[in-house]
C-alpha cells in the first residue's frame, strides 16, 4: 500500500479557491449507513471535484446530548476514516474536525447575537430530541442550529463566492435558517456573508429503516434490524435483509404508496446503478424472497470496498492524523477569513 501521507493534505493549495465552495460533515454518534452514505457520502465523492469542498466531522454537535469521552474520540477517527474509504480524498478536499477549528465556536457566538429566539423555538428537530424532557435538554441541544450556521457562513469567502451545502432532505427547515442568519446579518452590515444554497440529491436523500419504511434511517434507533450499517459483516447484512418489513401484493415495481418495498428497490438501485425499468424487468415474476436475496449480494459487493479500505486507512500508522492536522490547518485558514471580516464590521477586536 502506497505512503499515501506524503500525498495529504494537497488541498492546501489555492488552485480551487476559485471553484464554488461546499461544506458539510456529519456527527460522530452512533454508527454510520448506508443512509448516511447513499444520502451524503456518495454525493460528497461525486461533487468533490467540481467545488473546492470541506467535509467536517462535527465533534461539537455531538456533546450536544451526553457523550461517553473515550468512545466518542473514537468515533471521531472512525467517521474520518470511513469519509477516507468511501472515496473522499485529501488531495483535493479538505476533512477536518469540527472541533479542531476554533472559529466554528467564535463565530456561532457572533451569530447567536443576531439571531432571535423565536426562530429556533420553530427547529422542528429540538422538538424530536428532546421530547417530553424539554425543560432538561441542554443550551447547546436548543442553540445546535446556530452552531450549525456558523459551520457554512465561515467557508462564504470573503467577498462572498457562490456556498452550496449537500443535505439531505430532512436538513432543509436547518439551512434555511442558516440563510436567514446570514440575509438577516446582511441587512444589518452589506454583504458580508454568503448565502448557502442546498443541494438535495433525487434518489437516496432519504433511506428509510428495513424495520419502520415510514421513518428514515437513524444512526439512533435501539432496533439492531432497523439499519444497515456501513462496517457490518456480510452475515449481518444478509441477515438484516431478510427481515426487513415489505408490503402487501407480488409485483415488484416502483412504487411509493408501497414503502417497504420501495425501499428496497431504492436500496438496490442506488448500489447497483441499474435504471428502474432494468430493476422491474429483472425481478418480473420473482417474489420478495428473491429481491432480498440479491439485495444482500450487491450490498455486501457495494460495501466490499469500503470496508477493505477503511481496514487499511486505519492500520497505517500516522496517515489518518497527518490528513486531520493539514484539514483543520487549511480550514482554519479558509474560515478566518470570513471570521475576521464578521468581527470587523461589528467592532470586536482593536
Amino acid at each position: 500500500m502506497e505512503n499515501r501521507s506524503q500525498a495529504a493534505g494537497a488541498a492546501e493549495g489555492t488552485a480551487r479557491d476559485n471553484l464554488p465552495r461546499i461544506l458539510s460533515g456529519i456527527m460522530p454518534t452512533g454508527d454510520l449507513h448506508i443512509g448516511n452514505y447513499l444520502g451524503a457520502i456518495v454525493n460528497w465523492v461525486r461533487l468533490q471535484y467540481d467545488h473546492d469542498s470541506f467535509f467536517c466531522v462535527v465533534d461539537l454537535h455531538a456533546i450536544t446530548t451526553p457523550q461517553e469521552p473515550n468512545e466518542l474520540r473514537e468515533k471521531i477517527k472512525e467517521v474520518a476514516a470511513l469519509y477516507l474509504a468511501a472515496g473522499i480524498d485529501p488531495k483535493v478536499s479538505t476533512i477536518f474536525v469540527q472541533s479542531d477549528v476554533p472559529n466554528h465556536s467564535e463565530m456561532a457566538w457572533i451569530l447567536n447575537c443576531f439571531t432571535p429566539i423565536g426562530w429556533l423555538e420553530k427547529m422542528t428537530q429540538f422538538k424530536e430530541k428532546a421530547g417530553s424532557a424539554r425543560e432538561r435538554a441542554s443550551t447547546g441541544l436548543f442553540d445546535y442550529p446556530v452552531l450549525q450556521a456558523a459551520d457554512i457562513l465561515l467557508y462564504g469567502g470573503n467577498p462572498p463566492k457562490p456556498l452550496l451545502v449537500p443535505v439531505g432532505a430532512d436538513q432543509k427547515q436547518h439551512l434555511e435558517l442558516s440563510r436567514n442568519v446570514a440575509e438577516r446579518f446582511n441587512r444589518i452590515y452589506g454583504e458580508v456573508l454568503a448565502i448557502p444554497e442546498p443541494i438535495i440529491p433525487e434518489t437516496g436523500a432519504r433511506i428509510m429503516g428495513l424495520d419502520n419504511p415510514e421513518k428514515k434511517m437513524s444512526k439512533s434507533e435501539k432496533n439492531q434490524y432497523h439499519a444497515l450499517r456501513l462496517l457490518e459483516t456480510p452475515e449481518m447484512i444478509r441477515r438484516k435483509i431478510s427481515r426487513a418489513v415489505t408490503d402487501p401484493g407480488r409485483e415488484i415495481v416502483f412504487d411509493p404508496e408501497r414503502p417497504g418495498l420501495y425501499n428496497l428497490l431504492t436500496i438496490y438501485e442506488l448500489f447497483s446503478k441499474q435504471s428502474r425499468s432494468e430493476i422491474e424487468a429483472h425481478f418480473q415474476g420473482k417474489g420478495y424472497a428473491e429481491l432480498k436475496r440479491e439485495l444482500g449480494d450487491v450490498v455486501v459487493e457495494g460495501l466490499r470496498p469500503l470496508q477493505e479500505r477503511y481496514r487499511e486507512i486505519r492500520q497505517e500508522p500516522g496517515y489518518l492524523e497527518d490528513v486531520l492536522t493539514r484539514g483543520a490547518e487549511r480550514a482554519r485558514a479558509t474560515s478566518s477569513v470570513v471570521l475576521e471580516r464578521v468581527k470587523s464590521v461589528v467592532g470586536l477586536g482593536r
